[in-house]
């Protein structure tokens, strides 16, 4: 085919597609032509070359055949979709054919360990559908949640790499911008008959079976749909791995801890704030030798159970596991050497694992009899763990196994296509061909010493390369002496080449043995990774089981060498917690232990204190203690009790949002209404600072306006970190609420925060040391120092500014007498008209003189006669707040 033939076909074949990219085989290279092969070149700094003819020039860039996996790899994370198009042929020579289209959830080639999820989602008048697949695994897993909100945490739990949007969130520009900001993956329009009802429905029971949806209790359409959609997406885009997609697994909200988006953000379970995976829940337990044990460990982080019974089971197996330290180290020395089954499985599905992933299965089946083995040599054989080892088929894995053993050669090549992939007495057509091959290739090794000796020539050998097949190399020195048979083909610098007609027979044979041999065993081959396809199943449940293992081993592993204790775990309403300890901080600092309690009578704690000191590590570490608890992993604690929750929910901080149009506060006030709405009384709720995004008043009146609606409606144990010292008063008037804080000790103007955590209130919070602490300059720190013993001293500030001219102003208003004075020249105010000490003064700062008494109006007269009239003693702090705020909007307004 011409230059212009090629392009045209690359032309062409890419109409036929949406992909972004073209990799087009020809020959030995992936091309990529015209405007793909400038795009290619620039993201993967490849040479691009013209291709001209008949007066057209095409830029051209490519890679060689077995090289395409990173390159495609390196595009599809940019967020390509890559159609490849692969060559056959035909009776009139080459043709090509699009076999794949790769996506970002669709990319079988990963070497990141952690799951790679292809997403659906669907909605409806009564909620949402979700679906979640792992082409590289085979998981196939389905849910329905109520609201947008509940959709929003399962996808960033699951962080799928590339989502399908139904038609009915298509138009939702706000659910898109949600989705967009709160997860990596890449929007794929995938067409809306997929999502069709009977059309998904149909495909789900082809795929998993007739009863499929009925035996796992999912009759939700919206699901199903989802469901169907992401069968047909992984179908259609070529992926070939539909055979390893061999369980539907329907999960429900009452199975795991609810953890919305926020609440995993803020715990840093998988990462930190920073979206480093170092620092975070996970990266600190993490001690798993395999990538699937790691993949697991993520997964139980991020869905923590509920089921006491399953949870128990697991701490069983880490308290065995904790406490025999030989055999867990043997444990772990076993499952070093297994490898990732599930993936393997999806890899010989869709026809890409070549003879050395079959080895690797082979090596990995072995593990399992070697892992039940070290089991049974130990005190671990009493254990649940046993089970876990137990639950695969064992029979089927050793016999497939052995299979595997047999057949395939201990060191095969990496081209599947080229022989020798196979062991002696596999087949016996294939050993027919092999003993002839070896035997014709016997008599090429013997070709040069017989010519040595039959014709006298030293400087002979026999060769092979691509360009000039099998010939005879002779030195010039010994020319003189080649026969007449030889028949030269090529004259190097200091040697001749030769062919004897003998040799050309022979490498004909060789040649044609060659090309037998592979095709058979290529054949053979095929037909072996087809029935480790067929057996997917198997190797998901073996890799699985090895996978828990290997994740209890690391949670054991973990707490053995870090002193964490097995909670105690009720179905009741109590969090108790002697001398606990924040898993991850401990691991960076000398780490101050605290108690903590809650239950039914003292569920809600007003946290306070200092700023620094503590306050939110200790509210994180209880909500991390409930979580590992709800793991089956032990916790930082001496010991703990621990009532199984139904969801942690956290309001910890908050940045701006503006790109959405949303600021600090308006953060803070969703994440609060999500609290709000979704909390239970079996639920855990962390507040770090609610109401301090916007003024004062307001946000002492949210702060306790929540507080009492937390406590009386929703009742869910709560732990509430403030600088409003006012809601203390709470513990008061509020039957369940309790006052702790975290002390300090202060002693000639110096500070120490002990980190310790005592019972009842503080009133201070040492902001200006916190201040002084971060280098904010000494005169600022020296003046707020005075203004801060003036307010608790005089309740008045004298300002300090200047009229412009360099001299200082202030006015003072006397809430005794309704009066106002100011004084020029001075920075002190005059005895007669400045602070007097008593409580009823206060100061308004003026920088130029405005305020005096003659320019006070009616509507100002009568605020202040309203506040002289005010009993404090009598007036509850949300009423005064209330009539605060509308003097202030009074007074504003005029």
């Amino acid at each position: 085919m011409t230059a212009t033939g090629i392009v045209g076909e690359f032309l062409a074949l890419k109409e036929e597609t949406d992909a972004d990219i073209l990799a087009m085989q020809c020959g030995d290279f992936y091309e990529f032509f015209a405007d793909d092969a400038e795009l290619v070149a620039k993201e993967l700094d490849l040479k691009v070359s013209q291709k001209s003819s008949h007066g057209s020039s095409y830029p051209m860039a490519g890679v060689p055949l077995d090289d395409l996996t990173p390159y495609l790899k390196a595009l599809v994370e940019r967020g390509y979709r890559v159609a490849v198009a692969d060559q056959y042929e035909t009776e009139s020579g080459h043709a090509r054919e699009i076999r794949r289209l790769v996506t970002p959830g669709t990319l079988l080639e990963t070497t990141d360990a952690d799951a790679q999820y292809l997403a659906a989602l669907v909605r409806d008048a009564e909620g949402f559908g979700l679906a979640f697949a792992d082409v590289t695994t085979g998981r196939f897993l389905v849910t329905e949640v109520a609201d947008a909100a509940d959709a929003h945490a399962e996808l960033y739990r699951f962080a799928p790499a590339e989502v399908l949007p139904g038609p009915d969130l298509r138009g939702d520009d706000d659910f898109l911008a949600s989705l967009r900001d709160g997860t990596d993956a890449s929007l794929s329009l995938h067409e809306a008959e997929a999502f069709a009802p009977g059309r998904a429905r149909r495909r789900v029971r082809e795929q998993f079976g007739e009863e499929a949806l009925e035996s796992v209790g999912l009759d939700s359409e919206r699901a199903v749909r989802a469901a169907g959609a992401v069968l047909a997406y992984v179908d259609e885009t070529g992926a070939g791995v539909l055979q390893s997609m061999t369980r539907l697994q329907a999960y429900h909200a009452r199975d795991h801890l609810e953890l919305d988006a926020t609440t995993q953000r803020n715990l840093e379970l998988t990462e930190t704030m920073q979206g480093r995976r170092d620092g975070s829940l996970l990266d600190t337990l993490d001690h798993t030798v395999t990538s699937p044990g790691g993949r697991l460990l993520r997964e139980w982080l991020t869905r923590p159970r509920r089921d006491p019974d399953e949870l128990e089971r697991r701490q069983a197996c880490v308290s065995a596991l904790a406490s025999e330290a030989l055999a867990r180290e043997q444990v772990r020395d076993v499952l070093d050497g297994a490898y990732d089954l599930e993936r393997l499985a999806s890899r010989s599905a869709s026809g890409s694992a070549g003879a050395r992933e079959l080895l690797s299965v082979r090596d990995t089946l072995a593990v399992l009899p070697a892992l039940v083995d070290a089991i049974d040599g130990s005190r671990l054989v009493d254990s649940p763990l046993r089970d876990v080892v137990e639950a695969p088929d064992r029979d089927a894995a050793t016999a497939l196994h052995d299979e595997l053993d047999d057949a395939l050669a201990e060191d095969p090549p990496k081209t599947v296509t080229r022989g020798g992939l196979f062991q002696r007495g596999y087949d016996a057509e294939l050993d027919d061909l092999i003993e002839r091959h070896e035997a014709a290739e016997r008599w090429l090794d013997e070709l040069g010493p017989r010519e040595k000796r039959e014709h006298g020539i030293q400087h002979l050998q026999v060769d092979r390369n691509k360009t000039d097949g099998y010939y005879i190399q002779v030195g010039k020195s010994n020319a003189d002496r080649v026969p007449d048979h030889y028949r030269q083909i090529k004259t190097l610098k200091n040697s001749k080449r030769y062919v004897t007609e003998e040799l050309e027979e022979k490498e004909r044979e060789v040649l044609r043995l060659e090309e037998v041999r592979g095709d058979l065993e290529y054949e053979l081959f095929e037909e072996l990774r087809d029935r480790v396809a067929e057996r997917a199943e198997l190797l998901q449940d073996v890799g699985r089981a090895l996978a828990e293992v290997d994740t209890l081993s690391s949670l054991a592993t973990h707490a053995a060498g870090n002193d964490w204790v097995r909670p105690e775990l009720n179905e009741g309403d109590a969090l108790e917690i002697e001398a606990g300890r924040h898993p991850v901080v401990e691991q960076t600092t000398d780490f101050v232990p605290n108690d903590l309690r809650l239950d039914r009578d003292r569920g809600f704690l007003v946290v306070t204190g200092p700023n620094m000191s503590g306050k939110s590590t200790y509210m994180r570490q209880a909500a991390l203690i409930s979580l590992l608890a709800q793991v089956g992993s032990f916790v930082p604690a001496r010991s703990a009790t621990v009532g199984v929750v139904d969801g942690i929910y956290t309001r910890v901080g908050a940045l701006d949002e503006l790109a959405q149009g949303r600021s600090t506060f308006m953060v803070e006030m969703q994440e609060l209404s999500n609290i709000l709405h979704s909390a239970t009384e079996d639920s855990l709720v962390i507040l770090d600072e609610v109401g301090r995004g916007t003024a004062t008043y307001d946000g002492i009146s949210i702060a306790w306006a929540a507080t009492e609606y937390l406590h009386n409606e929703v009742r869910a144990k709560t732990l509430f970190a403030t600088h409003y010292h006012e809601l203390t008063s709470l513990a008061d008037h509020l039957p369940r609420v309790e006052n702790v804080h975290v002390a300090a000790d202060e002693r000639d103007g110096d500070v120490t925060f002990l980190r310790t955590v005592v019972d009842g209130p503080t009133d201070r919070s040492y902001g200006i040391h916190v201040a002084d602490l971060a280098g904010v300059p000494r005169p600022v720190v020296d003046r707020a120092t005075d203004v801060l013993d003036r307010l608790r001293d005089e309740k008045a500030i004298e300002a300090k500014g200047g009229d412009g001219g360099g001299e200082p102003v202030q006015a003072v208003f006397d809430l005794g007498s309704g009066q106002f004075s100011g004084e020029s020249g001075s920075s002190d105010a005059d005895e007669s008209s400045g602070p007097s000490g008593d409580e009823g003064t206060a100061v308004v700062a003026a920088t130029n003189g405005r305020a005096d008494a003659s320019q006070l109006d009616a509507e100002t007269e009568a605020v202040l006669d309203e506040l002289r009239s005010t009993d404090v003693t009598e007036t509850s702090p949300v009423e005064l707040m209330a009539k605060v705020q509308q003097w202030q909007e009074t007074l504003h307004d005029e």
